[in-house]
């Protein structure tokens, strides 16, 4: 009786496939770290757009990397091993780079979010005080706000239109965006929103951490930066400084002269 070869072959091949995928995701990333990015970045793309993506980096960087030795080694000997390792090399720089594209967006993102989360807090707090409820002002910051922390309070309102709880919103919001800032201002309007603790100065309070520690940040990044700030004054202003100082003395000395 004629039977299918490719359930027999599977079956032999799953555990092979299974630890080459293991090892995918360690190097990689797994789909938790591919989601929270994809997330974090605003990508509409999902998990298998992504790996998609990582398929047709590496086959570029194949390509690229088979064309690189052919051009670089002339001797035949040679050439298939070159080959090989062009084939590797390349297939890794562009699994690399797609994963790096997607890191750097989503930093991208994640630092206009943290830009952003004082302004909004504060004006969530105000919406608050003034006697709206937490979906209200939420409602209100998503109506009226144009950054990417106005879009994800879009995304609370739309899913809370649906019937799902605020608390439930929230919650997916904060694990969605995976930051600390977003993650500390969730669990505490909901222990809030649980215990009927005054919620106006919860989001006064952390409106007021929310602006202290963007000084702080803001301190430390010009802190770190003192070195690259000194090159603009010692490789331009100083130089034009000293030439203007010089050139009218050896004008002097040469018509003198």
């Amino acid at each position: 009786r004629r039977s299918d070869p490719l359930p027999v072959a599977s079956a032999l091949l799953a555990p092979l496939v299974e630890g080459a995928s293991r090892v995918l995701e360690s190097v990689l990333g797994g789909e938790q770290t591919i989601r929270t990015r994809l997330r974090q970045s605003g990508a509409s793309t999902t998990i298998a757009g992504h790996r998609t993506r990582q398929l047709a980096g590496a086959a570029l960087g194949a390509a690229a990397g088979v064309a690189v030795a052919s051009v670089a080694v002339r001797d035949a000997g040679t050439i298939v091993l070159a080959a090989v390792g062009g084939v590797l090399a390349g297939s890794i720089a562009g699994l690399a780079l797609v994963d790096q594209l997607l890191a750097r967006a989503a930093k991208r993102r994640v630092a206009r979010i943290a830009d952003e989360f004082p302004t909004i807090v504060e004006f969530l707090a105000l919406s608050v005080s003034a006697g709206e409820s937490i979906l209200d002002a939420i409602r209100r910051v998503a109506r009226t706000g144009s950054g990417e922390l106005a879009t994800e309070f879009d995304r609370v309102v739309t899913r809370a239109a649906t019937g799902q709880p605020v608390a439930a919103c929230l919650a997916e919001l904060r694990d969605d965006l995976g930051m600390p800032s977003i993650t500390r201002l969730v669990d505490q309007v909901l222990a809030a929103l649980d215990r009927g603790s005054p919620l106006a100065e919860v989001l006064r309070a952390h409106a007021l951490d929310a602006r202290e520690e963007s000084k702080r940040a803001l301190l430390e990044a010009a802190g770190t930066r003192e070195v690259a700030m000194l090159i603009p004054l010692v490789f331009l202003i100083l130089p034009v400084t000293v030439l203007f100082a010089v050139w009218p003395g050896l004008m002097v000395l040469q018509l003198g002269f």
